[in-house]
């Protein structure tokens, strides 16, 4: 297993790409190894003797790496979660077969009946329905709050066993003050925080490092980088990994070695795919925040984003996925628009390397603010085509949709 070095450590060492590279590779083996690691399909393992398999079965650590049987892992998905691990500079990483089954993991694992949970108003909205299923009817309570939200703690209560969080928020990409938020669990008591780091997928932003106790991030989206692909990953601090790992055994939560394969394919370049998606999308961002059909982009490295300062202090770079909202003039007409772009295809998921657009309503995913007070929202996922022709994408169909929109009654 790679060992986990400190952010500071890491600077002085070598780049994150160069680790990305090189790390968890095979050993060389009579003088030679294969670049990759090899896929490894198996759910039973053959043991040479009853002692070797007693010996495999009683690993140092309850949560080390074992290949003893299918679902406990194999070597090719051992490989991804050392790199996963390395990258978010945790003690340890487990893997699932989509991000939504590690938030389920998480949620499944670490609470229980009579346990109180908060969760930030801007999470995945699969989770809510994940909530309501199946931690409502366990006796797990929980509450929304404000990403806004000035004073977090008055929202505690003496059951509280866990905040979860998610930065930036979805759609509306609000940031939130992890290092703050842990402060506040910390004062509380035995409250453990937990991020949702999809967006910076652990390349530019490490929640762990800001006290956070678990990394989320669906590597279905920028490590696998290519939209072929299903993953999900928990990383987490020596003192949750061991609790981490017995939760995913026992739910038998397994990923495919061939999974596995694709997404450490994916997470190979990942230092070159990432900021090129960003430079992207801060072009387009830059375009739209100047475009009169658009009312507001919701993107953090904007200068005039109220996320800015925060942003600029704790991320290394940024995502190419952001929202914006649409002006009265072409209000109510998200959908029309996304029909009539060609570039940007039409898809629920991002990260990879085409572009995507889908319309995003606030009514059904939020619990404190319904979008009321904002026009029609539409989330781009920016990816890797030239950005004068996604500029020339989103112009057309801008112009079209304001073209086809009727003029308000009186006007």
């Amino acid at each position: 297993m790679l060992t986990a070095m400190t952010r500071d450590e890491k600077e002085t060492a070598v780049g994150r790409g160069t680790r990305l590279v090189h790390g968890a590779r095979p050993p060389y083996v009579d003088g030679r190894r294969p670049v990759n690691p090899p896929v490894v399909r198996a759910a039973t393992v053959d043991f040479a003797s009853m002692a070797d398999m007693a010996a495999a079965q009683q690993p140092g650590s309850a949560g080390a790496q074992s290949f003893t049987y299918g679902v406990r892992g194999t070597p090719t998905g051992f490989a991804l979660e050392d790199l996963i691990t390395d990258l978010e500079n945790g003690h340890g990483t487990k893997l699932y077969s989509s991000g939504l089954e590690a938030i389920a993991a998480v949620l499944l694992g670490f609470l229980r009946p009579g346990d109180h949970l908060l969760v930030v108003d801007t999470v995945y909205a699969p989770v809510r329905q994940l909530l309501d299923r199946f931690l409502h009817e366990r006796g797990i309570r929980y509450d929304f709050y404000s990403p806004r939200e000035p004073d977090l703690a008055r929202l505690l209560q003496p059951t509280t066993r866990m905040i979860y969080t998610e930065t930036p928020g979805s759609v509306t990409m609000e940031l939130q003050d992890i290092a703050g938020i842990v402060a506040i669990a910390h004062a509380h008591g035995d409250v453990l925080v937990v991020c949702d780091n999809t967006w910076a997928s652990g390349y530019c932003y490490r929640p762990l490092e800001h006290g956070a106790d678990l990394s989320i991030v669906a590597g279905t989206k920028y490590l696998g980088g290519h939209s072929d692909v299903l993953m999900g990953s928990v990383t987490a601090t020596a003192a949750t990994f061991e609790a981490l790992h017995e939760a995913s055994v026992l739910l038998g939560l397994a990923v495919s070695a061939d999974d596995c394969a694709l997404v450490l394919r994916g997470a190979r370049t990942l230092h070159i795919r990432y900021p090129a998606h960003a430079e992207r999308a801060l072009r387009l961002a830059d375009w739209l925040n100047a475009c009169d059909q658009v009312a507001a982009v919701h993107y953090p490295p904007l200068p005039d984003s109220p996320d800015h300062a925060r942003w600029r202090a704790e991320f290394d770079g940024a995502a190419g996925l952001f929202s914006i909202e649409l002006a009265p003039g072409v209000a109510h007409r998200a959908a029309a628009f996304v029909d009539k772009l060609e570039l940007f295809g039409r898809g629920a998921s991002w990260g990879g390397f085409e572009s995507l657009a889908l319309p995003c309503s606030l009514h059904d995913t939020r619990s404190l603010e319904t979008g009321a007070d904002r026009g029609p929202l539409v989330r781009l996922s920016v990816g890797l085509e030239d950005p004068d022709d996604l500029i020339d994408d989103l112009s057309r169909a801008l112009d079209a949709t304001r073209a086809d929109t009727p003029p308000a009654p009186g006007g």
